[in-house]
């Protein structure tokens, strides 16, 4: 009796699955069912799916000109095609879509773009035979009016603009036009360039963090890039010229980053604010997916935090933020809306193995750019005191749990602007003190929650020519209670200077085993191979004293 009944049942299993995979074939290829139905196949696209693109041109000096569409047809891409830096010209891509299940036998859905000046059908490999559609500046749409080309992998679903000669799409699922699109423009406005994506959008890779099996756990730290919206300039740079030419920041840059990135071959990367050069970033996307793209295609996870300079340009933290949440292998989070800030979390990084236990906990803080108060507090701003407290509270929500971990927890926290305690000239150091601390000169009193929460270390940015690690310890007893990092700045789009500052990257080796952390630096010029001022300030979980002052 028991095996008719898995025999019926297995029966019946086998049917139902056939049934589904010949609805589902039918359907992919003839759209049979009906939309109430359709919507929960699996081929159908949840969102919206593009029908229509097209660009608009308007100028100052022609008061007819418009670069408005209706706005219940058409949605506008908020990019400024000469990135608001033409005296008279403006240009902006529009895009018409609908939800699939509004779709009528009079739409047609857009399933390639591509720019350049000759048609795509005439003698262009694989697209004979291919109605192409003409737009301005370039731009060519094949639309599609068949039944299923809503259904199809190359459904337009979302459009894009990134700028700049050297522009990258980091998102997965979305191509960019290297072509860029044909706008008379001078040299001194970066090329735009369009990106599509094809397809339904997928979630983004989120890796959890993990000590390794030999119970090593890498963080690399960089500072300071000042990307740009295009190749940028280098300011100060040792030497002036990059590959036997002119000196490009950002591919210098992203060259070196490269090069550390392959040889040391981080667990973590923690990108500690003013990525963005904002004077130089009209598109601050465009900055971002530079960085980004290097790290995804290595599958490195990353965590980032703003610096002063990364929202002076086009857009705001919580937009670079959310945008910076959906990257692949992006570990950042925008954190609790009720306090000061964007970018105050921290990520655990579990045990070697399968085991669930945090071994490491990495704390980021957004340290706010400049003072809210120029004339009591001139200068930069300060952790304050709400950041503080969810610090403390989220330090102490945790310890039990840290506790369960068989070996030695540590703490170790990120943030951009140093303390105030960096400018101790009594304390220890290890490293070069180049020029003078921009701390803030208000002192919320963040150092000492992180000693009270046991944080064995912090690391900072913000002053590029500083790549010393002071030692701060107990006023009374002098017993060492934390260690105070710069990353050193890496990027060529910032200020150097100070007697040939070379650029350089700090990191941060971790040995689980030993609770030992050893830090150490290494050279874009000059001796780029050594490890620059290597030191361990952290042995069987403890601060470790300082070797001989600078």
């Amino acid at each position: 009796m028991t095996r008719r009944i898995v025999r019926t049942i297995s029966q019946l299993a086998a049917a139902a699955l056939v049934a589904f995979l010949i609805i589902f074939f039918l359907d992919r290829n003839f759209r049979l069912l009906p939309n109430a139905v359709h919507e929960y196949m699996p081929q159908h696209h949840h969102g919206s799916v593009v029908t229509d693109i097209t660009i608009t041109t308007c100028s100052t000096i022609n008061l007819f000109s418009s670069c408005k569409l209706d706005p219940e047809t058409w949605h506008r891409v908020e990019k400024n095609l000469y990135l608001d830096k033409s005296w008279v010209s403006s240009a902006y891509v529009h895009v018409q879509r609908k939800k699939e299940e509004d779709l009528t036998s009079d739409d047609k859905v857009v399933i390639g773009v591509t720019v350049g000046r000759i048609d795509p059908s005439t003698g262009a490999k694989g697209h004979a035979n291919e109605k192409w559609e003409s737009r301005s500046a370039g731009l060519w749409v094949l639309r599609s009016s068949k039944a299923t080309a809503s259904d199809s992998k190359k459904a337009v679903t979302a459009v894009d603009i990134l700028f700049g000669d050297d522009a990258v799409e980091a998102r997965d699922g979305w191509e960019l036009q290297n072509t860029p699109l044909l706008l008379a423009v001078g040299t001194d406005i970066p090329s735009a360039h369009i990106t599509v994506r094809q397809g339904t959008q997928a979630d983004p890779i989120r890796p959890q963090p993990r000590v390794n099996d030999n119970g090593k756990f890498k963080i690399m730290q960089l500072a300071d890039l000042h990307l740009s919206t295009g190749v940028g300039h280098c300011r100060d740079a040792v030497p002036d010229e990059y590959e036997g030419g002119a000196c490009m920041a950002d591919l210098r840059t992203l060259d070196f980053v490269s090069k550390l990135l392959d040889d040391e071959k981080p667990d973590l990367v923690v990108l500690s604010g003013d990525q963005v050069n904002g004077d130089t970033a009209p598109d601050a996307q465009s900055a971002i997916f530079k960085y980004a793209q290097l790290l995804i295609k290595r599958k490195i996870p990353y965590v980032s935090i703003f610096g002063n300079h990364d929202d002076e340009g086009s857009l705001p933290r919580p937009g670079q933020m959310a945008m910076i949440e959906q990257l692949p292998y992006s570990l950042s989070v925008a954190g609790p809306d009720d306090i000061d800030g964007v970018g105050n979390y921290y990520i655990e990084v579990l045990a070697q193995g399968t085991s669930k236990h945090s071994a490491l906990t990495v704390y980021l803080l957004d340290s706010h750019s400049y003072s809210p108060d120029e004339r009591q507090w001139s200068g930069y701003d300060w952790i304050k005191k709400n950041q503080i407290d969810w610090f403390r509270q989220t330090s102490e929500g945790l310890k039990k749990k840290h506790k369960e971990y068989t070996h030695i927890h540590m703490d170790i926290a990120f943030i951009h602007i140093p303390l105030p305690e960096y400018r101790d000239v009594d304390s220890p150091y290890v490293g070069e003190w180049r020029e003078g601390v921009t701390a803030p000169k208000y002192n919320s009193g963040f150092r000492d929650a992180l000693v009270e929460q046991g944080v064995v270390m912090v690391s900072c940015g913000h002053d590029h020519a500083n790549e010393y690690c002071m030692l701060s310890s107990n006023a009374e007893s002098k017993k060492p209670e934390l260690w105070m990092c710069y990353g050193g700045g890496a990027g060529f789009g910032g200020y150097g200077g100070y007697g040939n500052f070379v650029r350089r990257v700090r990191f941060f080796d971790i040995d689980m085993n030993e609770a030992r952390i050893t830090t150490y630096k290494r050279l874009e010029y000059g001796d780029t191979a050594s490890r620059i001022d290597q030191q361990i300030i952290v042995d069987g979980g403890n601060v470790k004293a300082a070797r001989e002052h600078n």
